[in-house]
């Protein structure tokens, strides 16, 4: 069984075979269902998330399983949006009771509400969205509209209310056999749970469905999926990161090829600017992940509302720090002071601090106030202290492996 999704299917190409109808009905539903957020996010009542991590995969691909170890790996932490709970909203139930087919219109509108929810302002991951066409190109114009404000909110009071989008599609992937295993024992243990919850009268009844317990509707899903959802993911890979992770072995494996695959890139959630600003500083192999939303934050407001002292600061780190830290490169920690004036501004150490620790350096900064002569008073013959500044910076890395013979 390969490990590796197939290449799309060669009977249409995703990037080209868009029809006219589906790219006019994604903009009308786009349009519909951005006209209901628009007005909060313009007001600046309600923010987008700066990141959106689509999730897609095939049934029994262990989406719910994962979606912990990606949250982590992402700092998020508010909960996925599941797309199928979305279905069973009290908005979406209104509709079904009162005898209405629940399209993609729907769905759309309703997710991009949930979008708009406070928790998700840092990062969210959806799951289960997009599956079709419609969906594809509503995403698509999802981020070209997030582009287009952050471009109009450039110089004004928003422009730190609309970051920069970081939209990532993920997409788990186990092979036709697995996915089937996955479905049957899926609806067996929920058979069984459900048994024993009409015989001790303990519990919560699970939904059983129909598809989980057929070897043969096992095959239709987990096909439908690769001929139709699979394929018009492609479509995305032009346009956005695009992560296809092997989901097929035991969980521990699947929690260690996420923390591979999700490795930390500033250069996909930076601007461009702020990137081009640092990029030169030599980068740490790892990075504290658990703050770097509010580390990215951080550098683009100083590249943003300071950028003459960013530079400065960066100016610094290149004289003085990096070549400290290679001379240190062995043991992992450069301990550096400086009677620097420009570090009397705590603006300015925290830049450095930031800096560094964007690049994958543990820094630190701590000041000490010592009093030294200034001059001798000619009428006492005192001499006349003054309380002068001086900054220390420890620079903690992974330092070089030296490999000696026996």
């Amino acid at each position: 069984m390969p490990t590796t999704p197939p290449p799309p299917s060669k009977q249409r190409d995703p990037l080209r075979g868009e029809s006219d109808e589906a790219v006019a009905q994604a903009t009308a539903i786009f349009q519909s269902a951005w006209s209901h957020i628009e007005p909060k996010v313009l007001s600046g009542a309600s923010r987008l998330p700066r990141e959106i991590i689509w999730l897609g995969g095939a049934p029994g691909a262990g989406k719910g399983t994962n979606t912990p170890f990606i949250l982590r790996e992402r700092g998020i932490t508010a909960p996925a949006i599941v797309t199928s709970d979305l279905l069973n909203a009290p908005e979406m139930r209104m509709l079904k009771d009162a005898g209405t087919l629940v399209g993609d219109a729907d769905v759309v509108r309703l997710l991009f509400e949930r979008l708009l929810e406070p928790a998700h302002t840092a990062g969210v991951v959806v799951d289960g969205f997009p599956r079709t066409r419609v969906q594809v190109e509503c995403v698509k114009r999802l981020y070209e509209q997030m582009l287009q404000l952050r471009a109009t909110s450039r110089g004004t009071s928003r422009a730190g209310l609309v970051p920069k989008p970081s939209f990532e599609i993920v997409v788990l992937y186990v092979g036709e056999k697995e996915s089937v295993e996955r479905q049957l024992k899926r609806g067996q243990e929920t058979v069984l749970h459900n048994q024993r919850v009409r015989d001790t009268g303990v519990g919560d009844l699970l939904e059983e469905r129909a598809t989980d317990v057929s070897e043969e509707a096992c095959r239709k899903r987990y096909r439908v999926f690769m001929e139709q959802t699979y394929d018009v993911l492609q479509s995305l890979k032009q346009t956005f990161h695009f992560h296809v992770i092997n989901a097929q072995s035991d969980i521990a494996s699947v929690e260690r090829a996420i923390i591979t695959e999700f490795r930390y890139q500033s250069s996909l959630e930076l601007d461009e600017e702020t990137f081009d600003a640092v990029r030169h500083i030599p980068l740490a192999s790892e990075i504290v992940v658990s703050a770097r939303q509010r580390l990215v934050e951080r550098l683009e407001g100083y590249q943003r509302d300071h950028s003459g002292l960013f530079r400065q600061v960066i100016a610094v780190i290149d004289h003085d720090f990096v070549p400290a830290i290679v001379v240190q490169a062995v043991t992992g920690l450069a301990e550096l002071t400086t009677d620097n004036d420009l570090f009397g501004d705590p603006l300015a150490r925290r830049m450095l601090v930031d800096v560094l620790n964007e690049r994958g350096y543990r820094t630190t900064a701590t000041v000490e106030t010592r009093e030294v002569p200034m001059r001798i008073d000619p009428a006492t013959y005192e001499i006349v202290l003054t309380k002068k500044a001086r900054y220390h910076f420890e620079v903690h890395f992974q330092g070089s492996q030296i490999r000696r013979g026996n």
